[in-house]
């Protein structure tokens, strides 16, 4: 399962309409970082068959099966702080995460 705050769903919506095309976001993880994984989010024009599919208040959230091991659990807020903003992850399988918090291990 994954859960999205009304914060990222806001967010996300809102790109995908102003984007004019989509029919969600992809999360998923890579090989990155000095902790090992990092997350990856893209744009969902074609729906690829042997995705999981999510549906967390009106958004759709595809995960590759590799990729949701890692990620089971997952909430995703947006969240603006002073000049900042992005993306957090609060992901309940994370054992630590580098200094910098670029990618995070399991």
């Amino acid at each position: 399962m994954i859960n999205l705050t009304e914060n990222a769903a806001t967010h996300i919506s809102n790109y995908i309409q102003n984007r004019g095309k989509g029919e969600g976001i992809r999360i998923g993880v890579k090989t990155s970082g000095c902790s090992g994984l990092a997350y990856v989010l893209e744009f969902v024009d074609e729906v690829d068959e042997h995705d999981q599919l999510f549906e967390q208040r009106g958004v759709k959230i595809f995960v590759d099966p590799k990729s949701l091991v890692y990620l089971n659990g997952l909430e995703m807020d947006y969240v603006k702080n002073g000049l900042n903003e992005g993306f957090e992850f609060n992901n309940p399988n994370k054992k630590g995460e580098c200094g910098c918090g670029e990618s995070f291990t399991i």
